[in-house]
């Protein structure tokens, strides 16, 4: 018999794991009251089937893909349900979080008798069965998710307690992530010092590599900001033996929190990051 499985929430990422498994005809729930017309549109096209927490709780997989600052939030509103329940579903948090918040998460999760599994996607939005796109998993139950590799997902098992698959993402993201945040901070210094062009030329002759890489991410960064601070704070959280690292990435939510204000105002930091990357040599 198919497992059901519930994605919560039909973000970008969600609605694109979902609409892997509904390809390879499964069910899939989430959760959309509230929710705005584009993401109404997401799930339809996903072909995702709204419910209540009841339904998510009756799933066999609850599969938590939120913006890290709602991944706790998730956790305690669908906790009832899941008490409630005979039937326990696995809960996998797939969200980037630090292992301290990770195993806040588990806790909620187990006192309700349902089983964790900790989660990482390293990734674009996946494509049915497309490669490109790893959700990672550890922890003792981290087996029982793999049969979702029958339905269009790239499940790799991490070995590691609750705990490893959140570190490894963090780590992946620290490096991408942190990468884009220090590219742009230097791409906008250079451009208010009216420097922009002979950095663009000596970028593009002596480190063509990373300039390229960093071209490329750059336009895309700023619809994903918002989501991003709390993922830089989390990574902060998850260096905290290391305060100078600690602050870079408080930093770097800082600049993305900023980079997301301009967004929805101005664009006068976001066009100068799309015409800096325009400009490349």
């Amino acid at each position: 018999m198919k497992p059901i499985v519930a994605v919560i929430a039909p973000g970008m990422m969600g609605s694109a794991v979902a609409h892997c498994l509904t390809k390879h005809g499964l069910e899939v729930r989430t959760l959309l009251a509230g929710r705005g017309p584009a993401t109404l549109e997401r799930a339809k096209a996903a072909g995702m089937i709204d419910t209540d927490e009841d339904g998510v709780a009756a799933c066999d997989f609850i599969l938590s893909i939120l913006p890290p600052g709602d991944a706790i939030g998730l956790a305690e509103r669908l906790a009832p349900a899941m008490r409630a329940t005979n039937r326990k579903p696995v809960y996998v948090d797939c969200n980037a979080v630090a292992p301290s918040t990770v195993h806040r998460i588990a806790e909620i999760v187990q006192a309700t008798g349902a089983t964790f599994v900790d989660g990482g996607i390293i990734g674009p939005p996946p494509v049915p069965d497309s490669k490109n796109t790893k959700i990672y998993l550890s922890g003792e139950a981290a087996s029982q998710v793999i049969v979702l590799r029958d339905y269009g997902l790239n499940i790799p098992v991490q070995e590691g307690p609750i705990g490893a698959a959140s570190a490894m993402k963090l780590s992946y993201a620290g490096f991408t992530k942190g990468f884009t945040a220090l590219g742009a901070g230097m791409m906008l210094a250079a451009t208010r010092a009216g420097t922009a062009d002979a950095l663009i030329a000596e970028m593009s002759a002596s480190q063509p590599a990373l300039f390229g890489w960093l071209t490329k991410q750059m336009p895309k960064m700023p619809d994903k900001a918002y989501r991003w601070v709390a993922e830089m704070e989390e990574i902060a959280t998850f260096v905290g033996e290391d305060p100078a690292t600690a602050e870079f990435y408080r930093g770097a939510a800082r600049l993305y929190e900023r980079i997301a204000a301009d967004l929805e105002a101005y664009k006068t930091e976001t066009n100068a990051l799309n015409a800096f990357c325009a400009e490349k040599a």
